[in-house]
């Protein structure tokens, strides 16, 4: 494992345009998406990283794409794909060379279990993201079945916000709206009963859907990592309690022990929870992928 993180790619004659964790580099037909160590929590980018997360990120991404064999837009994770300055030991292992595509404008969240932003909408109004939930259900309950709960894309320092699927409907079309929800649960459903057989609960996630110029819909960006998912181990889930995550949970718990006031940059990271995010990333995949 490297000793330190890469929190930006610098590839001469190239200017990307910088994510919260992905720097896209912008080649004509096709762009690349490098996969840095930045880690951000309550939407904020933290000041130091995770050293290995970009390329434990993108090995995920890659064992799901091909996993769940669904229109995407991967080409290929060789540096030799990619323009000579791309040719750099720091950017292995964490670039992908994808397609361009028109991405539609909509975080597509599939939800399985009970938790996070819409377990204070249900215990107001017994609803998420309008759809109505039978009643008494407890953190962290397992949903009748999977739902679709989109919500906006925000920048840097803003908060996605869920919204219905009428609302998804009015931005972009019923027929794009339908499309979206039939895509993104049947690649949710698949997903959690690949991860069900390896020990490990796929409660949500989301995926980011994009138009190639064909109109042909694909999958892009991550896909399924701990960073857009929350994976819980069946060993120690409890109904009722918060759940042990595979993801931020230690950067997110240390953060809610300082004075930070999540409206203005956050501290660093300590070296304890570094190294402990680090090994959690890493044993989510050791876990998902063998």
């Amino acid at each position: 494992m490297p000793a330190e993180s890469l929190l930006q790619s610098q590839v001469p004659g190239f200017t990307p345009r910088r994510g919260k964790v992905r720097d896209v580099y912008d080649l004509g037909d096709t762009l690349a998406i490098v996969a840095t160590d930045r880690i951000s929590a309550f939407d904020w980018v933290m000041p130091n990283g995770i050293p290995n997360k970009g390329a434990i990120l993108t090995s995920m991404t890659l064992f799901w794409l091909k996993w769940l064999n669904v229109p995407n837009h991967f080409l290929s994770a060789n540096l030799s794909d990619l323009p000579p300055a791309f040719r750099q030991p720091e950017l292995e292992g964490r670039t992908m060379l994808v397609k361009k595509a028109t991405v539609v404008p909509v975080e597509c969240v599939a939800r399985g279990y009970l938790l996070g932003s819409v377990w204070k909408e249900y215990q107001t109004h017994g609803t998420v993201c309008g759809i109505a939930i039978p009643a008494g259900l407890q953190l962290a309950s397992k949903l009748p079945e999977p739902i679709f709960t989109p919500a906006t894309k925000a920048e840097e320092g803003l908060h996605d916000e869920n919204i219905t699927f009428d609302t998804v409907a009015k931005q972009v079309g019923t027929d794009t709206a339908t499309e979206l929800k039939a895509k993104t649960l049947d690649v949710y459903r698949r997903a959690a009963e690949y991860a069900d057989g390896k020990g490990i609960i796929l409660a949500d996630t989301k995926f980011e859907w994009g138009r190639l110029p064909t109109g042909e819909m694909i999958l892009v960006d991550e896909v399924l990592t701990p960073d857009s998912s929350r994976y819980w181990p069946k060993e120690t889930y409890r109904v009722g309690a918060s759940p042990v995550s595979f993801d931020k949970q230690f950067v997110r718990d240390w953060l809610e022990t300082t004075s930070w006031d999540k409206a203005s940059p956050p501290p660093p990271l300590p070296d304890e929870v570094v190294a402990r995010s680090v090994a959690k990333y890493q044993e989510a995949l050791n876990r998902l992928t063998g």
